[in-house]
């Protein structure tokens, strides 16, 4: 799925690339995703365990896990969340969502809050939005001159690189939903009482202003996808097909991590016969 969803190098179309495809997916369809999710669990379980066993036993070197979740509204961040995520233990998973900055915030460096919230040693951490933001909605409303957000693609590149190379795993998904889709989406949460709650009016605004936003992603994905930290792009309108395909993609930047599970510290006979005779 890493080749199969990577971004290639280039101009960025994002017309051109489906939002309904279930390229990859190894089932009939809707009817499979089920239990091919389901399939995914145990070896995502494990992988995560020796992963948060390892930051537990050697925190100076062990690895982290950085999931950066990005989208239009309604995409299905939270959904990735609750049933790509919680397939694994919640105590090695640090969940960041990011709204928009507080006067704190505000006074430093875009990048401060996100240093703020990066996972520990042996821990995923999950971005719901990310330093992107500053990229997107700070370019499409104008919320400071372009020639400062203009700058900050590389400074976004730079700070990437060095967060691989202090031993994070950088996994950037945009999860890719279609105009239409996004309407019902809406429609949905309106018809529902109990989804009220998740509806914003003010996504309708922010929905007049696709194009800019399509055009704001389209050079975010473009210019910050790197060999150490790519773009993947991730159909978002079947949404059981997008809860798996970030979990295969997780999954499989686990596997390449090679994580063993810790040697013990200790005597394991002799530990054995103390408790034996204890």
């Amino acid at each position: 799925m890493s080749e199969l969803l990577r971004l290639p190098a280039g101009a960025v179309d994002l017309s051109s690339i489906p939002t309904g495809s279930t390229l990859g997916f190894p089932g009939r369809g809707k009817a499979d995703a089920g239990s091919v999710t389901a399939d995914l669990r145990p070896e995502l379980d494990e992988l995560q365990e020796r992963l948060f066993a390892t930051g537990r036993s050697t925190p100076e070197t062990a690895p982290k896990v950085l999931l950066v979740l990005q989208g239009m509204d309604t995409s299905g961040k939270g959904g990735v969340v609750r049933h790509a995520i919680g397939m694994v233990d919640p105590q090695g998973v640090d969940i960041t969502s990011f709204k928009a900055p507080t006067k704190t915030e505000l006074a430093h460096p875009f990048l401060w809050r996100i240093e703020r919230a990066l996972p520990g040693p042996g821990t995923i951490g999950v971005f719901d939005r990310s330093h992107y933001e500053d990229v997107l909605i700070v370019r499409v409303r104008n919320l400071v001159p372009e020639a400062e957000w203009s700058a900050r693609y590389d400074e976004i590149n730079d700070w990437e690189a060095r967060l691989v190379d202090s031993g994070t795993t950088v996994v950037k998904c945009f999860l890719h939903v279609s105009h239409e889709e996004q309407k019902e989406r809406l429609l949905a949460r309106l018809d529902d009482p109990t989804k009220h709650w998740k509806y914003n009016p003010g996504d309708v605004d922010e929905r007049q202003l696709w194009p800019a936003y399509t055009e704001a992603y389209e050079a975010a994905l473009e210019r910050c996808s790197t060999q150490h930290a790519p773009w993947f792009v991730v159909p978002a309108d079947r949404k059981w097909y997008r809860n798996w395909a970030v979990a295969q993609l997780l999954v499989e930047h686990l596997r390449a991590l090679d994580l063993r599970w810790p040697a013990a510290d200790y005597d394991v006979s002799t530990e054995q016969a103390r408790v034996t005779s204890s």
